[in-house]
């Protein structure tokens, strides 16, 4: 399947910074990212606490819906991360609002794996606190983990992400997080 043409609203095409980190360019995803994103939704082991995996067609719909025909938003999103020194695809961050509470927003991230256990996660996770605080109108920005993916419970808390209850999505028991602006 080829790429639906977009509807002109959302996002812009061109590359936009979103922010940078020692290591990490946070950018807006562009027309030329469909095959990125596939390989984040369409690999087992980073969906396994995310989302069901979709195959490239499910994909590109996916993409299309949910970035680039998002609304244009002030300052939420899903973006691509990169690596700066190699300017390689691997992974996504975002600030959206919870699927089931649309009042509410969270922080989120994905890897690919190949980028699992370098501290990537903790230092996209502390700039993306700092643009939550500089950034943002929000009070307070969640962080939503499963109860079994302890990798990502350790990464929110050692940002400072504060565990303030469970809650169920289905099946699957959510641990929720909280971060609240300085007063």
């Amino acid at each position: 399947m080829k790429p639906l043409l977009r509807r002109g609203l959302g996002r812009p095409f061109f590359m936009n910074i979103i922010f940078n980190t020692d290591r990490l360019v946070v950018r807006s995803f562009t027309v030329n990212d469909y095959d990125n994103h596939f390989l984040l939704t369409g690999n087992a082991d980073v969906m396994r606490y995310i989302r069901p995996v979709k195959n490239k067609e499910e994909s590109d719909l996916y993409f299309n819906e949910t970035v680039l025909d998002a609304p244009a938003h002030a300052f939420q999103g899903r973006w691509a991360v990169e690596e700066k020194d190699t300017k390689r695809f691997i992974g996504s961050f975002a600030i959206i609002p919870i699927p089931d509470d649309e009042e509410k927003t969270q922080l989120g991230y994905s890897f690919l794996p190949e980028y699992w256990g370098k501290g990537f996660a903790s230092e996209l996770v502390a700039e993306g606190l700092i643009y939550f605080k500089e950034r943002t109108p929000l009070k307070i920005i969640y962080g939503i983990a499963e109860t079994e993916n302890i990798a990502s419970q350790k990464v929110l808390q050692k940002n400072g992400f504060v565990p303030v209850g469970k809650k169920m999505e289905g099946e699957i028991e959510l641990l929720v997080f909280v971060v609240k602006r300085e007063e």
